[in-house]
Protein backbone atom coordinates (compact mmCIF):
# COMPACT_ATOMS: atom_id res chain seq x y z
CA UNK A 1 0.00 0.00 0.00
CA UNK A 2 1.89 3.51 -0.65
CA UNK A 3 0.55 7.17 -0.97
CA UNK A 4 -0.44 8.65 -4.09
CA UNK A 5 1.01 12.05 -5.45
CA UNK A 6 -2.60 13.62 -4.34
CA UNK A 7 -1.83 12.46 -0.90
CA UNK A 8 1.58 13.82 -0.75
CA UNK A 9 0.53 16.60 -2.38
CA UNK A 10 -2.64 17.71 0.16
CA UNK A 11 -0.03 16.59 3.28
CA UNK A 12 2.29 19.35 2.06
CA UNK A 13 -0.61 21.92 1.71
CA UNK A 14 -1.68 21.05 4.93
CA UNK A 15 1.80 21.31 6.27
CA UNK A 16 2.38 24.47 5.06
CA UNK A 17 -0.90 25.69 6.38
CA UNK A 18 0.64 24.79 9.55
CA UNK A 19 3.48 26.58 9.16
CA UNK A 20 1.29 29.59 8.54
CA UNK A 21 -0.58 29.10 11.66
CA UNK A 22 2.46 29.20 13.89
CA UNK A 23 2.81 32.96 12.96
CA UNK A 24 -0.69 33.24 12.62
CA UNK A 25 -2.62 31.59 15.81
CA UNK A 26 -6.14 32.61 14.56
CA UNK A 27 -6.53 30.15 12.24
CA UNK A 28 -4.82 27.22 14.20
CA UNK A 29 -8.72 25.81 14.92
CA UNK A 30 -8.99 25.95 11.14
CA UNK A 31 -5.77 24.00 10.60
CA UNK A 32 -6.61 21.42 13.31
CA UNK A 33 -9.95 20.62 12.01
CA UNK A 34 -8.47 20.33 8.37
CA UNK A 35 -5.96 17.84 9.80
CA UNK A 36 -8.58 15.56 11.55
CA UNK A 37 -10.91 15.47 8.80
CA UNK A 38 -8.08 14.55 6.37
CA UNK A 39 -6.98 12.16 8.62
CA UNK A 40 -10.31 10.39 8.76
CA UNK A 41 -10.50 10.28 5.34
CA UNK A 42 -7.00 8.88 4.72
CA UNK A 43 -8.15 5.98 6.77
CA UNK A 44 -11.45 5.55 5.70
CA UNK A 45 -10.02 5.23 2.34
CA UNK A 46 -7.08 3.27 3.55
CA UNK A 47 -8.95 0.24 5.18
CA UNK A 48 -11.54 0.80 2.41
CA UNK A 49 -8.79 -0.60 -0.47
CA UNK A 50 -7.04 -2.95 1.95
CA UNK A 51 -9.69 -5.24 1.75
CA UNK A 52 -10.04 -8.31 -0.69
CA UNK A 53 -9.82 -7.50 -4.40
CA UNK A 54 -11.97 -9.59 -6.58
CA UNK A 55 -10.59 -9.65 -9.98
CA UNK A 56 -11.02 -12.16 -12.39
CA UNK A 57 -7.91 -12.03 -14.44
CA UNK A 58 -7.39 -13.77 -18.30
CA UNK A 59 -4.43 -13.57 -20.58
CA UNK A 60 -4.94 -14.52 -24.32
CA UNK A 61 -1.38 -14.39 -25.84
CA UNK A 62 -0.30 -16.76 -29.51
CA UNK A 63 2.16 -20.31 -28.16
CA UNK A 64 4.29 -19.18 -31.12
CA UNK A 65 5.69 -15.82 -31.57
CA UNK A 66 8.35 -14.76 -34.68
CA UNK A 67 11.32 -12.84 -33.47
CA UNK A 68 11.47 -9.17 -34.30
CA UNK A 69 7.34 -9.12 -34.80
CA UNK A 70 4.59 -7.59 -33.30
CA UNK A 71 2.23 -10.12 -31.72
CA UNK A 72 -1.32 -9.17 -30.28
CA UNK A 73 -2.17 -10.06 -26.37
CA UNK A 74 -5.36 -9.41 -25.51
CA UNK A 75 -5.63 -9.32 -21.06
CA UNK A 76 -9.37 -9.39 -19.83
CA UNK A 77 -10.12 -8.28 -16.08
CA UNK A 78 -13.69 -8.53 -14.41
CA UNK A 79 -14.34 -6.67 -11.51
CA UNK A 80 -16.25 -9.07 -9.04
CA UNK A 81 -17.18 -6.05 -6.69
CA UNK A 82 -19.87 -4.08 -6.46
CA UNK A 83 -18.27 -0.61 -6.87
CA UNK A 84 -15.89 0.73 -10.00
CA UNK A 85 -12.06 1.81 -9.10
CA UNK A 86 -9.09 3.05 -11.10
CA UNK A 87 -6.35 0.86 -12.33
CA UNK A 88 -3.28 0.60 -13.80
CA UNK A 89 -2.33 -2.81 -15.87
CA UNK A 90 1.81 -3.43 -16.91
CA UNK A 91 1.86 -7.26 -17.70
CA UNK A 92 4.79 -9.64 -16.62
CA UNK A 93 6.71 -9.52 -19.71
CA UNK A 94 10.42 -10.72 -19.61
CA UNK A 95 13.13 -8.45 -20.91
CA UNK A 96 13.44 -10.40 -23.78
CA UNK A 97 10.24 -8.93 -24.85
CA UNK A 98 9.18 -5.01 -25.09
CA UNK A 99 5.72 -3.06 -25.88
CA UNK A 100 5.13 0.95 -26.50
CA UNK A 101 1.64 0.40 -25.01
CA UNK A 102 1.84 -0.33 -21.57
CA UNK A 103 1.03 0.09 -18.95
CA UNK A 104 -2.67 0.51 -19.55
CA UNK A 105 -4.72 2.70 -16.99
CA UNK A 106 -8.55 3.17 -17.03
CA UNK A 107 -11.62 2.70 -14.95
CA UNK A 108 -13.40 -1.14 -14.03
CA UNK A 109 -17.42 -0.38 -13.60
CA UNK A 110 -18.36 -2.44 -10.32
CA UNK A 111 -19.52 -5.70 -11.72
CA UNK A 112 -18.19 -5.11 -15.61
CA UNK A 113 -15.14 -5.77 -17.11
CA UNK A 114 -12.70 -4.31 -19.72
CA UNK A 115 -10.18 -5.83 -22.59
CA UNK A 116 -7.52 -4.86 -22.95
CA UNK A 117 -5.29 -5.38 -26.34
CA UNK A 118 -1.95 -4.71 -27.21
CA UNK A 119 1.56 -5.48 -28.96
CA UNK A 120 4.27 -7.13 -27.95
CA UNK A 121 7.46 -7.36 -29.54
CA UNK A 122 10.13 -10.42 -29.02
CA UNK A 123 14.16 -9.44 -29.16
CA UNK A 124 15.15 -13.16 -28.57
CA UNK A 125 14.47 -16.18 -30.03
CA UNK A 126 14.03 -19.47 -27.06
CA UNK A 127 11.73 -20.36 -24.57
CA UNK A 128 10.17 -17.50 -22.81
CA UNK A 129 8.04 -17.23 -19.64
CA UNK A 130 5.54 -14.43 -18.94
CA UNK A 131 4.68 -13.77 -15.12
CA UNK A 132 1.82 -12.81 -13.59
CA UNK A 133 0.30 -8.91 -14.65
CA UNK A 134 1.13 -6.05 -12.32
CA UNK A 135 -2.11 -4.49 -11.32
CA UNK A 136 -2.23 -1.21 -9.07
CA UNK A 137 -5.33 0.18 -7.85
CA UNK A 138 -6.22 3.34 -7.04
CA UNK A 139 -8.57 3.84 -4.07
CA UNK A 140 -11.95 5.65 -4.51
CA UNK A 141 -10.87 9.19 -3.12
CA UNK A 142 -7.25 8.26 -4.72
CA UNK A 143 -5.23 8.92 -1.72
CA UNK A 144 -3.66 5.40 -1.84
CA UNK A 145 -2.50 2.37 -4.34
CA UNK A 146 -2.16 -1.15 -4.01
CA UNK A 147 -0.22 -3.46 -5.75
CA UNK A 148 -0.92 -6.72 -6.48
CA UNK A 149 0.41 -9.26 -8.70
CA UNK A 150 -2.41 -10.98 -10.86
CA UNK A 151 -2.94 -13.62 -13.51
CA UNK A 152 -1.36 -17.02 -14.85
CA UNK A 153 2.13 -17.67 -16.08
CA UNK A 154 2.10 -18.10 -19.54
CA UNK A 155 5.28 -20.36 -21.23
CA UNK A 156 5.82 -19.48 -24.63
CA UNK A 157 8.24 -19.96 -27.56
CA UNK A 158 9.80 -17.15 -29.99
CA UNK A 159 10.77 -18.89 -33.18
CA UNK A 160 12.59 -16.99 -36.04
CA UNK A 161 10.76 -15.33 -38.54
CA UNK A 162 8.27 -17.12 -40.33
CA UNK A 163 6.77 -14.67 -42.26
CA UNK A 164 8.77 -15.20 -45.16
CA UNK A 165 7.34 -19.10 -45.43
CA UNK A 166 3.77 -17.50 -44.77
CA UNK A 167 3.95 -15.11 -47.79
CA UNK A 168 5.23 -18.23 -49.78
CA UNK A 169 2.80 -20.09 -48.67
CA UNK A 170 -0.25 -17.58 -50.20
CA UNK A 171 1.76 -17.15 -53.04
CA UNK A 172 1.92 -20.46 -54.09
CA UNK A 173 -1.54 -20.88 -53.39
CA UNK A 174 -2.02 -18.59 -56.50
CA UNK A 175 1.07 -19.39 -58.57
CA UNK A 176 2.64 -16.23 -58.35
CA UNK A 177 5.99 -17.74 -56.44
CA UNK A 178 7.69 -15.26 -59.06
CA UNK A 179 7.10 -12.63 -56.84
CA UNK A 180 9.00 -13.82 -53.79
CA UNK A 181 12.30 -13.86 -56.71
CA UNK A 182 12.14 -17.73 -56.62
CA UNK A 183 13.02 -18.34 -60.43
CA UNK A 184 11.68 -21.77 -61.57
CA UNK A 185 13.96 -22.77 -64.79
CA UNK A 186 12.33 -24.71 -67.67
CA UNK A 187 15.22 -27.47 -68.68
CA UNK A 188 13.18 -30.13 -70.60
CA UNK A 189 14.67 -33.46 -70.30
CA UNK A 190 17.50 -32.04 -67.83
CA UNK A 191 15.42 -33.63 -64.97
CA UNK A 192 15.90 -37.55 -64.84
CA UNK A 193 13.37 -38.79 -62.66
CA UNK A 194 10.37 -40.19 -65.29
CA UNK A 195 6.67 -38.75 -64.04
CA UNK A 196 4.49 -39.94 -66.73
CA UNK A 197 3.73 -40.48 -70.68
CA UNK A 198 1.99 -37.62 -73.09
CA UNK A 199 1.25 -36.85 -76.59
CA UNK A 200 3.95 -35.77 -78.41
CA UNK A 201 4.62 -32.40 -78.67
CA UNK A 202 6.11 -29.62 -80.94
CA UNK A 203 9.51 -29.18 -79.78
CA UNK A 204 9.97 -32.23 -77.74
CA UNK A 205 13.74 -34.11 -78.21
CA UNK A 206 14.11 -37.05 -80.13
CA UNK A 207 15.51 -38.38 -77.05
CA UNK A 208 11.71 -37.89 -75.48
CA UNK A 209 9.84 -40.10 -77.40
CA UNK A 210 9.02 -43.72 -76.29
CA UNK A 211 8.97 -45.74 -79.26
CA UNK A 212 7.34 -49.26 -77.87
CA UNK A 213 4.51 -46.66 -76.44
CA UNK A 214 4.72 -44.83 -80.22
CA UNK A 215 4.05 -48.52 -82.32
CA UNK A 216 1.55 -49.35 -79.64
CA UNK A 217 -0.69 -46.12 -80.51
CA UNK A 218 0.66 -45.75 -84.03
CA UNK A 219 0.80 -42.27 -82.41
CA UNK A 220 4.40 -40.16 -81.13
CA UNK A 221 4.33 -40.81 -77.22
CA UNK A 222 6.57 -38.70 -75.43
CA UNK A 223 8.15 -39.20 -71.95
CA UNK A 224 7.88 -36.73 -69.18
CA UNK A 225 10.19 -36.03 -66.83
CA UNK A 226 9.65 -34.08 -63.67
CA UNK A 227 12.30 -32.85 -60.76
CA UNK A 228 14.10 -35.38 -58.94
CA UNK A 229 12.33 -36.47 -55.53
CA UNK A 230 13.44 -38.00 -52.33
CA UNK A 231 16.93 -36.44 -52.05
CA UNK A 232 17.94 -35.40 -49.04
CA UNK A 233 19.38 -31.68 -48.22
CA UNK A 234 21.58 -30.90 -45.13
CA UNK A 235 21.78 -27.37 -44.04
CA UNK A 236 24.95 -26.60 -41.28
CA UNK A 237 24.77 -23.49 -39.38
CA UNK A 238 27.71 -21.76 -37.91
CA UNK A 239 26.93 -21.23 -34.35
CA UNK A 240 30.11 -19.64 -33.51
CA UNK A 241 31.27 -16.29 -32.78
CA UNK A 242 31.55 -14.98 -36.26
CA UNK A 243 27.63 -15.22 -36.18
CA UNK A 244 27.22 -12.74 -33.61
CA UNK A 245 27.52 -9.61 -35.72
CA UNK A 246 24.21 -6.86 -35.72
CA UNK A 247 22.49 -6.50 -39.29
CA UNK A 248 20.21 -3.91 -38.91
CA UNK A 249 17.63 -5.18 -35.92
CA UNK A 250 18.85 -8.87 -36.11
CA UNK A 251 22.50 -10.38 -35.75
CA UNK A 252 23.41 -12.10 -38.81
CA UNK A 253 23.11 -15.63 -37.13
CA UNK A 254 18.97 -14.91 -37.15
CA UNK A 255 19.12 -13.69 -40.85
CA UNK A 256 20.72 -17.35 -41.39
CA UNK A 257 17.88 -18.84 -39.80
CA UNK A 258 14.97 -17.21 -41.45
CA UNK A 259 17.25 -18.32 -44.43
CA UNK A 260 17.19 -21.76 -43.00
CA UNK A 261 13.28 -22.13 -42.63
CA UNK A 262 12.65 -20.86 -46.58
CA UNK A 263 14.83 -23.48 -48.49
CA UNK A 264 13.30 -26.06 -45.51
CA UNK A 265 10.03 -25.32 -46.68
CA UNK A 266 10.80 -25.35 -50.08
CA UNK A 267 12.72 -28.52 -50.06
CA UNK A 268 10.03 -30.41 -48.16
CA UNK A 269 7.07 -28.89 -50.95
CA UNK A 270 9.64 -30.39 -53.26
CA UNK A 271 9.47 -33.75 -52.07
CA UNK A 272 13.11 -33.73 -50.43
CA UNK A 273 14.32 -34.98 -47.21
CA UNK A 274 15.74 -31.94 -45.08
CA UNK A 275 18.43 -32.07 -42.09
CA UNK A 276 19.76 -29.64 -39.62
CA UNK A 277 23.21 -29.56 -37.70
CA UNK A 278 24.18 -26.60 -35.42
CA UNK A 279 28.45 -26.34 -35.58
CA UNK A 280 29.64 -24.65 -32.28
CA UNK A 281 29.80 -24.46 -29.16
CA UNK A 282 26.87 -27.42 -28.34
CA UNK A 283 26.45 -29.42 -31.29
CA UNK A 284 22.81 -30.26 -32.71
CA UNK A 285 21.41 -32.64 -35.18
CA UNK A 286 18.46 -32.99 -36.82
CA UNK A 287 17.64 -36.49 -38.70
CA UNK A 288 16.23 -35.72 -42.38
CA UNK A 289 12.58 -35.83 -42.54
CA UNK A 290 10.11 -35.18 -45.09
CA UNK A 291 7.03 -34.02 -46.21
CA UNK A 292 5.25 -30.67 -46.05
CA UNK A 293 3.65 -31.49 -42.28
CA UNK A 294 7.41 -32.09 -40.72
CA UNK A 295 8.14 -27.82 -40.94
CA UNK A 296 6.79 -26.97 -37.30
CA UNK A 297 9.13 -30.12 -36.45
CA UNK A 298 11.96 -28.21 -38.17
CA UNK A 299 10.82 -24.99 -36.41
CA UNK A 300 11.22 -26.44 -32.71
CA UNK A 301 14.23 -27.64 -33.27
CA UNK A 302 15.74 -24.32 -34.62
CA UNK A 303 13.99 -21.73 -32.52
CA UNK A 304 16.16 -22.22 -28.97
CA UNK A 305 19.38 -22.02 -31.54
CA UNK A 306 21.74 -19.58 -30.00
CA UNK A 307 25.28 -18.37 -31.22
CA UNK A 308 28.27 -18.50 -29.04
CA UNK A 309 31.59 -16.73 -28.84
CA UNK A 310 33.27 -19.53 -29.31
CA UNK A 311 35.43 -20.27 -32.48
CA UNK A 312 34.00 -22.60 -35.04
CA UNK A 313 36.26 -26.24 -35.74
CA UNK A 314 35.15 -27.01 -39.45
CA UNK A 315 37.06 -30.00 -39.63
CA UNK A 316 35.22 -31.51 -36.60
CA UNK A 317 31.92 -30.63 -37.91
CA UNK A 318 32.78 -32.07 -41.26
CA UNK A 319 33.44 -35.57 -39.71
CA UNK A 320 30.71 -35.83 -37.51
CA UNK A 321 28.77 -34.75 -40.83
CA UNK A 322 30.13 -37.49 -42.37
CA UNK A 323 29.15 -39.99 -39.87
CA UNK A 324 25.48 -39.02 -39.65
CA UNK A 325 24.53 -38.80 -43.24
CA UNK A 326 26.79 -41.55 -45.23
CA UNK A 327 23.66 -41.00 -48.41
CA UNK A 328 24.81 -38.57 -50.85
CA UNK A 329 23.03 -35.08 -50.06
CA UNK A 330 22.94 -31.79 -50.66
CA UNK A 331 24.94 -30.14 -48.00
CA UNK A 332 24.81 -26.12 -46.98
CA UNK A 333 26.96 -24.23 -45.26
CA UNK A 334 25.74 -21.11 -43.62
CA UNK A 335 28.71 -19.20 -42.31
CA UNK A 336 30.62 -15.26 -42.56
CA UNK A 337 33.63 -15.92 -43.98
CA UNK A 338 37.09 -14.49 -42.98
CA UNK A 339 39.93 -14.18 -44.92
CA UNK A 340 42.15 -16.88 -42.49
CA UNK A 341 39.27 -19.00 -43.40
CA UNK A 342 41.15 -20.87 -46.28
CA UNK A 343 43.57 -22.52 -44.42
CA UNK A 344 41.32 -24.24 -41.92
CA UNK A 345 38.24 -24.13 -44.05
CA UNK A 346 39.01 -25.25 -47.91
CA UNK A 347 40.46 -28.63 -46.97
CA UNK A 348 37.41 -29.93 -44.85
CA UNK A 349 34.85 -28.89 -47.36
CA UNK A 350 36.89 -30.50 -50.12
CA UNK A 351 37.15 -33.65 -48.54
CA UNK A 352 32.84 -33.41 -48.23
CA UNK A 353 32.73 -32.55 -51.90
CA UNK A 354 33.81 -36.21 -52.48
CA UNK A 355 31.26 -37.93 -51.76
CA UNK A 356 28.17 -34.78 -51.38
CA UNK A 357 27.26 -31.87 -53.16
CA UNK A 358 28.62 -28.72 -51.12
CA UNK A 359 27.31 -25.37 -51.42
CA UNK A 360 29.04 -22.59 -49.22
CA UNK A 361 26.48 -19.68 -48.38
CA UNK A 362 27.98 -16.91 -46.67
CA UNK A 363 27.00 -13.54 -45.65
CA UNK A 364 27.68 -10.43 -46.32
CA UNK A 365 28.04 -7.17 -44.25
CA UNK A 366 26.09 -4.48 -45.18
CA UNK A 367 27.67 -2.26 -42.24
CA UNK A 368 30.86 -1.95 -43.95
CA UNK A 369 29.97 -0.25 -47.18
CA UNK A 370 28.87 3.15 -45.61
CA UNK A 371 32.68 2.82 -44.17
CA UNK A 372 33.99 3.10 -47.40
CA UNK A 373 32.05 5.06 -49.57
CA UNK A 374 32.51 7.84 -46.24
CA UNK A 375 33.81 11.26 -47.27
CA UNK A 376 37.68 11.28 -45.56
CA UNK A 377 37.81 14.04 -42.63
CA UNK A 378 40.03 13.10 -40.34
CA UNK A 379 42.93 10.40 -39.90
CA UNK A 380 40.94 8.16 -38.09
CA UNK A 381 38.46 8.17 -41.01
CA UNK A 382 41.35 7.09 -43.86
CA UNK A 383 42.58 4.45 -41.77
CA UNK A 384 39.15 2.92 -41.31
CA UNK A 385 38.18 3.57 -44.86
CA UNK A 386 41.77 1.23 -45.67
CA UNK A 387 41.67 -1.07 -43.23
CA UNK A 388 37.92 -1.50 -45.03
CA UNK A 389 39.46 -1.64 -48.12
CA UNK A 390 41.72 -4.16 -47.18
CA UNK A 391 39.25 -6.79 -45.50
CA UNK A 392 37.12 -6.56 -48.65
CA UNK A 393 39.87 -7.19 -50.97
CA UNK A 394 41.38 -10.09 -48.85
CA UNK A 395 37.82 -11.34 -48.69
CA UNK A 396 37.26 -10.98 -52.83
CA UNK A 397 40.27 -13.34 -53.31
CA UNK A 398 39.57 -15.74 -50.70
CA UNK A 399 35.70 -15.63 -52.70
CA UNK A 400 37.99 -16.17 -55.98
CA UNK A 401 39.96 -19.09 -54.74
CA UNK A 402 37.26 -20.82 -53.44
CA UNK A 403 35.82 -20.88 -56.57
CA UNK A 404 39.00 -21.99 -58.32
CA UNK A 405 38.65 -25.01 -56.29
CA UNK A 406 35.05 -25.64 -57.86
CA UNK A 407 33.17 -24.91 -54.72
CA UNK A 408 29.62 -23.66 -55.02
CA UNK A 409 29.37 -20.56 -53.48
CA UNK A 410 26.25 -18.14 -52.44
CA UNK A 411 27.49 -14.88 -51.03
CA UNK A 412 24.84 -12.49 -50.39
CA UNK A 413 23.49 -9.93 -47.95
CA UNK A 414 21.38 -11.38 -45.04
CA UNK A 415 17.86 -9.83 -47.16
CA UNK A 416 19.15 -11.40 -50.43
CA UNK A 417 20.44 -14.72 -48.86
CA UNK A 418 16.77 -16.09 -48.29
CA UNK A 419 16.09 -16.41 -52.12
CA UNK A 420 19.47 -16.53 -53.59
CA UNK A 421 20.15 -20.27 -51.16
CA UNK A 422 16.24 -21.26 -52.78
CA UNK A 423 17.44 -20.24 -56.35
CA UNK A 424 20.56 -22.08 -56.16
CA UNK A 425 18.59 -25.33 -54.81
CA UNK A 426 16.15 -24.70 -57.71
CA UNK A 427 19.19 -24.50 -60.08
CA UNK A 428 20.98 -27.70 -58.75
CA UNK A 429 17.34 -29.67 -58.69
CA UNK A 430 17.14 -28.62 -62.61
CA UNK A 431 20.30 -29.37 -63.49
CA UNK A 432 20.31 -32.68 -62.31
CA UNK A 433 23.38 -32.09 -60.28
CA UNK A 434 22.21 -34.30 -56.91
Amino acid sequence: MTPTRLFLSISWLWLLLGLAASFLPQISPAWMVTGVVYLVLALVDFFNLRGKMRIEFTREIPNFLALNQLHEVVLRIRNLHGSGFKLEVYDGLPLQMTSDQLPWQGRIPGRGFVEITYQVKPLERGPQVLSPAHLKRTSLLGLWQRTLRCGPTSEIKVYPNFEPIIRFHLLTMTNRVDQMGIVSLNRAGVSKEFHQLRDYQEGDALTQIDWKATSRRASLISREYRQQRDQTIIIVVDCGRRMRAMDGDLSQFDHALNSVLLLSQIALRQGDSVGIMGIGSTPRWLPPVKGPHMMPVVLNHLYDYQSSGEPTDFSDAVQRLMIQQRRRAMVVFLTNLRSEDASHLVGPLMELRKKHLVVLATLQERSLQPLVSKPLQTLDDAVTCAATHLYLDERSSLMTYLRSQRLQLVDATSQDLPLALVNRYLDIKKGGQL
